[in-house]
Order: structure tokens, then C-alpha cells, then sequence
């Protein structure tokens, strides 16, 4: 009898933990893992499909819940724009993060979106640390969980680029770790802490970045069987140093001289994804998260292919190459959460802060209508232009991602409407080649637009950051500038961007109907059963909560 009871008992057991063959998952998830890929275009998914392995992003898509019509429904997607979206649930004209760069006329500077000269680099170089995101107006829903849980819970944030590392763990983050380009060691900032915490020193000391660029790296699978892309030796690139084709010996390529390296190279090689993978793990290790009886969330922003785009094409091998590296280094990420949590307790989620352009060159050779819009000499031609009709003066302030500003002060102290001065703004831009609208600042403030380009532009839209004057570019054209780089990455990204939510309760399911990122923030927030940030207008999406 005892023996039969013991046995009973175990099999009651065995039966509390699974049903069906399935682990039953806790009430919430206990660790939420955000995953952004920069730049990564929705149909990336499906035209390397059958490339890609059985563990990373097929097995994620297939089994879980797949939104294949996410988009950014607002005009701006710049990377600090996109990171800030999807961590406050809020658009552009609610949080405050109108593009990487504004004008603050108060000032008269250019405010870069995560400025913060009052904070110091802990274990960095000089000037690679003095961000926050105290220029964020919303408060994100890391933010929301830690002060519900009374700072219980945990918000860390891991990227090689500090913009998803700050923006995505929220203001009140317990930890946010970016690479130092110098070094290609992991640092941080006196917001975060007053030194860097020992599991980071220690995996600093570890020196894989020396390991990495001691490859070479070499095609995955047989060059031939890279048929999703152009040829390995296309027109649209640019490589390492003028070198466009494989393999790429990385020791030579990141060496200045033989007492100094390019730590810099790493960033643009898919081994910098697999370094951001081992720092997560690390952190998910040696901060407990998921295992000390609350909710915990970590951000991890897959930065390779932001880097890698300046170099070579949006379809280029290279790029393929370094989604099907990227692909393995998921798989591994997710094997090891399984392992240290079980994935019933984890809720994954994949998406990106903006998609890639196609190059506008590459559109033209199948004479599809695409172009660049120069936008150095087309705002030249404006400031003359104002100077014939005004008089000489500095009318133009700054141009930035399809915004212009204008010189206020100049424009008061010469007694003239600026309502007049923005149409006539508005009027000449829209001749130019490219340009389809021009959105006057006093039309937005002053209408409430619900459908079509106009509310893309009204949603990008805030008062107080934005510029006098959006204009809105044909679809195929591009910004570029004619003489080369000012300093400011150049606006070639798109809406239309993957979103997959994956582990915990998250039943397979396909979702057709447009959804947009920002609903991320609202549909986690009902898994955690808590508020969602304050100024988040995304929604929750149905077919997750079913």
C-alpha cells in the first residue's frame, strides 16, 4: 500500500507539471525578452525561409504568434524614434523622440536623442557615455513594471549601440550596457551605476572581441547557394576598405598598425551579434532575472546590420550571410533560456526599429520609379530662394530627416507671419524632384488628421521638437547627400518591419490585419496585468489574448 501511494503521489506530480506533454506556465511570465534586429525588413523572414535553421527565427514563427503586417503608422522611423515607440507604447508626438537629431531653438543646438552632459563614462572612453533617456518624455513599461513590483523587478538593456540599450530599459533601468568602439569592451554610465558590475568586468576581461577579429569570416554556405541576394561583387556597395567580396580577413582589415586595432570593425561583422548574445546570457545569469518571484525584462538590440548596411546593400551576401549567422546565435539564446527557465516562463518577443530601404539605384535598373532626394543642394536652393523674397539672412536653421527649421527670431524681429513663411516654404519644396507633400507645422497643430500620409506626418509630429516644415518623400526615394556624410546618418528606412511573439502562454497563430509595434507595449503590459505607460496609445492585439 505505501508503495502503491508513492507511486500515485509521483504520478500526481509528474501530472501538476505537464498537460498534454506540455509544461504548464507560470501565472505571468517571469522574464519578458525584448529582441530588436536593426534595420530587419519584414519579407527578410520570408525570402531567407528556407536558408534559415529549425532553432532561431522559423522555429519562432512557425510555432508562435506571427504578426506579418507590423507597421510604424508614423512618418519618422529613425532608429531612437523606433526604439522609443516600441518601449512606451506612444508614437513620436506623444514621447517626444521626433528623429536621432532636433533643433533646440532655445539653445540654438542640435540635441542628439540621448544627450546627457551631466552623465560620466564608467570604464570608457572619453565621450561614449553621456546618455540617458532623460529626453524621453514617456515613461516605458520597464518603468511601469519596476515601480508596480516597488523596484523588485528588473530592467536591464544589452546593445552594441547605446540608443536600444538606454531607450528600450526605460528611466528607472537597473542596468543599460553599450560597446565602446575604441575598445570593443562593454561599458556604461554614472545614470546606471557608480561603477561597472563585476560579472562585467569579468566578462570584459575575457578579451572575445581579440578572439572575433582574429577570423576570417567566410560564407556560411557555398557562395552559389546565396541566391536570394545580388552577386557577392555588386555595384551598390562599398566593403571594409573597398574590399566588396569574400572572405574577409578581419585581423587584417581591423589592423591600423601593428600596435593598434579598429575595435570598430567588429560592429559591422556578425560576430558583434554573437558578443551581444553572450553578454545577455550573462546578464540573465548573474542578475537572476526571471528567478528571484517577480517579472523581470531584458532588451536585446541585434546592432550588426545597422552598421553593416553602410557598407553593403540591403540584399547584398554579406547581409544574408549575417541573418543566417544571426539565426544560429537566436537559436542558441533561446535553447539557453529553455535550459536555465523553461520557455513556458519566458515571453519572447522579435521585431526592429525600422526596416532598410531598398537602393534606390537597384529599384531604377527595373525602371521602377526611386531616386535620391539631395538634400543639401535642395535646401540651398530654398535659402537663396528666401533670401530674394526676405532679404539676406540666416533663414534656415537645420535640416534633418524631411524636417526643417526655421529661424524664429529672424523671422519675428523682421515683423513677418510665420504661417506665410512656412507656406512658402511648403510651396517650393513641393517642386522639388522626390518631394510628394509638404506639411506646414501650424496645418498640424490646428487639424486632427486620421487617415493616410497626413497622419503618418501628424503622428511624427511634436510641437515643441519638430521642425516648420515636413516634407514627405515619394515612395522609392531616399535622402542623400552629394558631398558624402555631415556627421548624420543619412534616412533610408521603411515601416514595414517583423513582429513575432513567442514562449510563455503565446498560442501558434498567423496575423493578417495591420498591427502596429507600439501595441507591443500595451499587450505585455496585460500579460503582466499591469498599467500600461501613460502616453502609449497602441492597442492590445486580439489574437494574443484569446
Amino acid at each position: 500500500m505505501r508503495l502503491r501511494t508513492i507511486y500515485l503521489m509521483s504520478i500526481l506530480i509528474a501530472c501538476a507539471f505537464t498537460v498534454s506533454g506540455q509544461k504548464i506556465p507560470s501565472q505571468k511570465p517571469k522574464l519578458v525578452v525584448g529582441i530588436t534586429v536593426s534595420g530587419m525588413r519584414y519579407d527578410y523572414l520570408s525570402v531567407y525561409w528556407e536558408k534559415f535553421g529549425d532553432g532561431g527565427f522559423r522555429k519562432m514563427a512557425s510555432t508562435g504568434a506571427n504578426c506579418k503586417n507590423a507597421r510604424y503608422n508614423y512618418l519618422i522611423t529613425e532608429p531612437s524614434v523606433g526604439y522609443a515607440s516600441i518601449s512606451t507604447g506612444a508614437k513620436p508626438n506623444a514621447h517626444g523622440i521626433v528623429s536621432d537629431f532636433w533643433y533646440e531653438r532655445l539653445s540654438n543646438q542640435i540635441i542628439y536623442s540621448l544627450d546627457d552632459a551631466e552623465q560620466t563614462t564608467i570604464e570608457g572612453s572619453y565621450g561614449t557615455g553621456q546618455y540617458s533617456p532623460v529626453l524621453l518624455y514617456s515613461r516605458t513599461l520597464a518603468d511601469e513594471l519596476r515601480v508596480i513590483s516597488r523596484f523588485k523587478s528588473r530592467s536591464i538593456g544589452v546593445s552594441m549601440d547605446p540608443q536600444a540599450a538606454v531607450l528600450m530599459s526605460g528611466h528607472t533601468a537597473t542596468g543599460a550596457y553599450w560597446m565602446d568602439p575604441a575598445t570593443a569592451s562593454w561599458i556604461t554610465n554614472s545614470y546606471y551605476a557608480d561603477s561597472l558590475p563585476g560579472w562585467v568586468k569579468d566578462f570584459n576581461e575575457k578579451k572575445y572581441q581579440d578572439i572575433y577579429l582574429e577570423r576570417t569570416w567566410e560564407p556560411l554556405l557555398p557562395i552559389a547557394e546565396y541566391s536570394e541576394s545580388m552577386l557577392d561583387n555588386n555595384p551598390y556597395e562599398t566593403g571594409f576598405n573597398g574590399q566588396i567580396t569574400f572572405p574577409y580577413e578581419l585581423s587584417r582589415i581591423s589592423s591600423r598598425d601593428r600596435s593598434e586595432t579598429d575595435y570598430s570593425v567588429l560592429m559591422s561583422t556578425p560576430w558583434g551579434n554573437t558578443f551581444t548574445k553572450d553578454l545577455a546570457i550573462a546578464a540573465i545569469v548573474n542578475e537572476e532575472l526571471g528567478q528571484r518571484g517577480v517579472s523581470d525584462m531584458i532588451h536585446i538590440g541585434f546592432n550588426t546590420t545597422k552598421y553593416l548596411a553602410d557598407k553593403y546593400s540591403t540584399w547584398s551576401v554579406e547581409m544574408q550571410d549575417t541573418y543566417l549567422r544571426l539565426d544560429q546565435d537566436i537559436a542558441h539564446l533561446l535553447e539557453f533560456l529553455d535550459d536555465q527557465l523553461g520557455l513556458e516562463n519566458v515571453l519572447v518577443y522579435v521585431t526592429a526599429e525600422n526596416a532598410l530601404a531598398d537602393d534606390p539605384r537597384y529599384l531604377a535598373e527595373s525602371r521602377i520609379p526611386a531616386g535620391f532626394f539631395n538634400y543639401r543642394s535642395s535646401i540651398s536652393l530654398l535659402k537663396s530662394y528666401l533670401n530674394a523674397i526676405y532679404g539676406q539672412g540666416d533663414w534656415v536653421k537645420f535640416y534633418y530627416a524631411q524636417q526643417i527649421y526655421l529661424n524664429h527670431q529672424l523671422i519675428e524681429d523682421s515683423r513677418l507671419s510665420l504661417e506665410e513663411v512656412q507656406d512658402r516654404v511648403a510651396r517650393f519644396m513641393i517642386q522639388m524632384g522626390g518631394v510628394s507633400n509638404a506639411l506646414q507645422a501650424y496645418v498640424l497643430q490646428r487639424n486632427n488628421f486620421t487617415d493616410g500620409v497626413y497622419e503618418r506626418i501628424q503622428n511624427s509630429y511634436h510641437q515643441k521638437r519638430s521642425g516648420d516644415v515636413i516634407i514627405y518623400l515619394t515612395p522609392g526615394w531616399v535622402e542623400h547627400s552629394s558631398v558624402g556624410r555631415n556627421g548624420f546618418t543619412e534616412f533610408k528606412f521603411g515601416p514595414h518591419v517583423p513582429l513575432i511573439f513567442y514562449g510563455w502562454k503565446i498560442n501558434r497563430v498567423t496575423i493578417p490585419y495591420e498591427v502596429s509595434p507600439t501595441d507591443i507595449a500595451a499587450t505585455i503590459a496585460y500579460f503582466l496585468e499591469i498599467s500600461m505607460p501613460e502616453n502609449a496609445s497602441g492597442k492590445v492585439i486580439p489574437d494574443l489574448v484569446k
